[in-house]
């Protein structure tokens, strides 16, 4: 398998690409502009996303450790709200807080109630585990975690655990006795009585690295507690890694054959956090210069532009239909033109296979969760049913998202329970529209914008040193303009210093025009 990671550190978000043999496999988007919305209240404007640290999340705050003041407790619910200094206060249930209550032990499975866990007024310390969601506040844990390289520090509970990817028993029975070992010889440099999540990329790593990854691990949670000390609640007191250096840490593995970043100082920071965690990671960097920009190697535009569109074309000439609802996304599957010469069980086997295969990666890529119903074609024949079930196994097995499947329903129905951490891509790049060609979304203002900030420094690249002409509509302008000088900036570093904004009547939300000046 060829297993490229691809960052493109633009001057609006930073969007991560993993393509693996020349197909897009996983998407992820963090903004670096305008990131007033949806932040905590005590944090300030981003600056510059590679250099800020206060400033580098981008839209998702899980993983965020926050000093938080509990709001209400809720007995009816078994759940608190906790105000952690966002427009919403947070919600921890009591499963989430049950390490407040003295229950030790990964597999503890007792749920004590709320009550016994925190008080009205009181101060904890939580983290992140789900961001915001429409009206919905973000979901918090008080068994807070920092993720490494190959371990994940427990501060909260004593013990090894191993991640769930690993399966083999000999490999999980190895990797406990190592991660006790490294702990039994830990000689006061680790957090004391901290656990440890063995994670699955440290298979092949030695007791060396893995008391190393530690000792990291505690370095980094010392000024937490130090904060804590000193800070009134809501304050934040740790933020994960930047969207450059998390991707080094969690999808660059033995697999990946090269990385390749087109912007010197995320190439720069990447470089830096591979000699700090990760050394045999930073030859496999390498610093795009064209042609072209970074994602026209593989059109992977138009693949993400695809991907806030309902239909999705299968090999066959069939499709699959992807609508989301508050409660649920129902996925509709059609063959339409194709017929096997055998007969329909043999068309619809072939389309419902394309189908299940397809749909694990258009999850992961759109970032659907919650309830997911797939309307399979009908099948009669059980066997083939299995091979439907098994190909869908197949595909969701490379999701780190918790997921569980059901059975096949008379009806064609299979179920699909996918864990819910952000919204997905189509609320994040659009918004709720009646007259919309019967779609009933449209692109927002923001990522309209970020849109014309790509075709800016395309335009730049094209034509170094001309100056630059956008003519878009107003909303789209009105944003650019609200984020003045953090746009300009940004579009200077890569190359764009001169750019002319002009508001137009006559463009619709979607349209814009980009060129040179004379």
């Amino acid at each position: 398998m060829n297993k490229e990671v691809l960052i493109n550190a633009g001057a609006g978000e930073i969007r991560v690409a993993i393509v693996e043999n020349g197909r897009l496999q996983e998407l992820f988007l963090e903004r670096t502009i305008g990131l007033d919305d949806g932040e905590p209240r005590k944090r300030g404007a981003a600056s510059n996303a590679l250099n800020n640290k206060e400033s580098r999340s981008g839209h998702s705050l899980i993983g965020n450790i926050l000093l938080g003041r509990v709001q209400r407790v809720l007995p009816g619910m078994q759940a608190a709200f906790v105000d952690v200094g966002l427009d919403r206060a947070g919600f921890l249930g009591a499963r989430e807080a049950r390490c407040l209550a003295d229950l030790p032990g990964f597999d503890d499975e007792r749920a004590p109630k709320i009550g016994d866990c925190v008080h009205e007024g009181e101060e904890i310390l939580v983290q992140v585990v789900k961001d915001p969601i429409g009206e919905k506040g973000a979901r918090l844990s008080a068994n807070v975690t920092v993720p490494g390289r190959l371990l994940v520090l427990v501060p909260n509970q004593p013990g090894i655990a191993l991640s769930r990817r690993i399966e083999d028993e000999s490999e999980r029975a190895r990797l406990i006795a190592m991660g006790e070992q490294m702990v039994a010889e830990s000689n006061g440099k680790l957090v004391p009585g901290a656990g440890y999540i063995l994670r699955s990329s440290s298979a092949t790593a030695t007791l060396a690295d893995l008391k190393e990854d530690a000792e990291r691990l505690a370095e980094a949670w010392r000024p937490v507690m130090t904060k804590r000390q000193s800070s009134s609640a809501p304050a934040t007191l740790y933020h994960d890694l930047d969207p450059v250096e998390r991707t080094m840490r969690d999808e660059v593995d033995s697999e990946t054959s090269r990385v390749i970043i087109d912007d010197r100082e995320a190439a720069d920071a990447a470089r830096a956090y591979c000699r700090r965690a990760m050394p045999d990671g930073e030859n496999k960097i390498e610093l795009f210069a064209g042609p072209g920009m970074l994602f026209d190697m593989y059109d992977l535009e138009d693949e993400i532009d695809r991907l806030i569109r309902p239909r999705v074309p299968l090999p066959s000439g069939g499709w699959i239909t992807m609508e989301g609802t508050e409660a649920l996304t129902a996925i509709d599957v059609n063959s339409g033109s194709f017929t096997a010469s055998t007969g329909l069980e043999e068309t619809s086997l072939k389309v419902n296979l394309e189908a299940a295969e397809e749909i694990g990666r258009q999850l992961r890529l759109r970032g659907i969760g919650g309830l997911i119903v797939i309307d399979f074609i009908h099948l009669e024949q059980p066997e083939n049913i299995q091979k439907i079930l098994d190909m869908l196994h197949a595909s969701l097995l490379r999701d780190r998202t918790p997921t569980q499947i059901s059975p096949m329903s008379e009806f064609g129905l299979v179920e699909i329970t996918r864990k819910r951490l952000r919204d997905p891509l189509v609320k994040l790049m659009t918004e709720s529209c009646r007259p919309c060609d019967g779609h009933g979304r449209k692109r927002t203002k923001d990522s309209v914008a970020l849109e014309v900030i790509r075709r800016v420094e395309r335009q730049a690249a094209a034509a170094p040193g001309k100056a630059i002409a956008v003519r878009a509509a107003p909303d789209v302008i009105g944003w650019l303009s609200a984020h003045d000088g953090e746009v300009r900036s940004a579009l200077a570093r890569r190359g764009a210093s001169r750019v002319v904004f002009e508001a137009r009547e006559e463009f619709a939300r979607e349209g814009f025009d980009v060129g040179t000046q004379p």
